[in-house]
């Protein structure tokens, strides 16, 4: 079992850049892939990025790559969404997730999410 607390979100002007990070309590914290996904009001939920446990790159969203970049650090059982040039329609919850495998789309594991919103 593994429990996720977002924090970090908040109301932000366009063009400006916000970090979120998602602790986790787990004794095996490199044992898991660590991601973020977002929901806009009237929308579905999306995946935005992720870091495997297998290492290789990061995986991201196509709407997010340039802009966006996720990290993890082991010794403090935390992952980061670093977010710059944001944009209106970045404007949703995001959700840290937690997986032994990871990807795009099956997380196990889930935050109760944090609200960032991007004016314009």
């Amino acid at each position: 079992q593994v429990q996720l607390v977002e924090s970090g979100g908040g109301l932000v002007q366009a063009g400006d850049s916000l970090r979120l990070s998602c602790a986790a309590s787990t004794r095996t914290f490199s044992d898991y892939s660590m991601g973020w996904f977002r929901q806009a009001p009237g929308k579905k939920r999306e995946f935005v990025a992720a870091i495997l446990r297998s290492g290789g790159n990061p995986l991201y969203a196509d709407s997010v790559k340039g802009r966006f970049t996720i990290s993890k650090d082991n010794a403090k059982n935390t992952v980061y969404l670093q977010m710059n040039s944001l944009k209106p329609e970045d404007t949703a919850v995001y959700y840290c997730v937690a997986d032994k495998i990871g990807g795009t789309h099956e997380y196990d594991y889930w935050g109760p999410g944090t609200q960032v919103t991007v004016s314009s």
